[in-house]
């Protein structure tokens, strides 16, 4: 399997099995193509996309899939409006996102379903030598809206770094890891006066073209660009830590690791192509998400995540909580206990 399949970022990925089941007529040649429409996140596209593909090379099913990028909020606004079955996730539904659901002509009720987590990474320029990590409060003076004007480059923010104009680039708007770097690091108040895109690969292209260029997003677009970027280990009053695996899964990345998730519309998966696609995506999200360059769940979360899927478990468990640094084993209680 290509792991590089991020490049498709910005594009419609659409995928088509050919052949199909006794559902369907052997002798008929213009038989219904099925449809899965799914949206959202740029962080989660990379997971869903590695299913979709191989979904089409093993279901028997005659099935078209769809995987569009608009950002989280983005695809939640299509997920609400009916357009989508799926919507993919980097931050949990906002409660507004909800009432937009719950109040639409036709309402809409979802399942919630973490797939994997992410260490969102912040990265520099590998020939920026002096900056190697950051504190979270050099992280807010720097990317916070209170310092737009104020802190133009490095050494504003550290006398220690280099005399040189910061290049800030950040997702858009629209997306999850915007939202949840927001709410993490700068109280919600982040600064505009940055280049933003939806697109990962733009921010990657930018860091690595310019030695004064900072920027963050998710781990797999890191991982997948090593030789190009240098991640900043983050110090939250422990030291500094970097982004991995084993730090995720012991906690002590904060506050910047997170869980990364897709929404079911629970009447469309009442549909057997959607039913039997979701359960190909929870017994197989562990393996694409270590290869697309996530952090699987423990199998127990799998297991508790696609009982909530089987039973139509509807709803958020994240809903009135705060959600910044969640680790895996709250996570775990959330699923089993709500």
């Amino acid at each position: 399997m290509q792991l590089n399949r991020t490049t498709l970022k910005g594009a419609v990925v659409s995928l088509a099995v050919a052949v199909s089941t006794t559902a369907f007529s052997a002798t008929s040649a213009v038989a219904e193509i099925s449809k899965i429409r799914i949206d959202g996140s740029s962080t989660v596209f990379p997971i869903s996309e590695a299913v979709a593909e191989d979904f089409q090379k093993q279901t028997n099913q005659k099935v078209q899939v769809t995987v569009g990028i608009s950002g989280t909020g983005g695809g939640f606004k299509k997920f609400c409006a009916g357009e989508t079955d799926i919507s993919n996730a980097s931050r949990p539904i906002k409660e507004e996102e909800h009432k937009v659901c719950a109040s639409a002509s036709k309402p809409i009720e979802y399942i919630e379903i973490p797939v994997a987590y992410d260490a969102l990474t912040v990265v520099v320029n590998p020939q920026n030598t002096k900056v190697e990590s950051m504190t979270v409060s050099e992280l807010q003076k720097m990317w916070s809206a209170e310092s737009q004007g104020n802190v133009s480059n490095w050494s504003d923010v550290n006398s220690a770094w280099p005399n040189a104009k910061l290049e800030l680039y950040a997702p858009g708007t629209d997306s999850g890891t915007f939202d949840y770097f927001s709410e993490a690091i700068t109280d919600k108040n982040h600064r505009t006066d940055i280049t933003a895109s939806e697109d990962d690969n733009i921010l990657v292209q930018g860091v690595s073209r310019d030695e004064n260029a900072i920027a963050y997003f998710g781990y797999a677009y890191y991982e997948q660009n090593k030789n190009r970027l240098k991640a900043v280990a983050i110090d939250d009053g422990k030291g500094p830590i970097l982004p991995s695996r084993e730090t995720v899964e012991n906690g002590t990345y904060t506050p910047l690791s997170r869980p990364i998730f897709i929404y079911v519309n629970k009447e469309a998966a009442s549909r057997p192509e959607v039913r039997q696609f979701v359960n190909f995506y929870l017994r197989n999200a562990g393996k694409y998400s270590t290869e697309v360059g996530y952090i699987p769940l423990p199998q127990e979360a799998y297991a508790q995540v696609t009982q909530n899927f089987q039973k139509g478990k509807s709803g958020s468990v994240f809903s009135g909580r705060d959600t910044v640094g969640v680790n895996i084993s709250e996570l775990l209680k959330l699923e089993a206990t709500n």
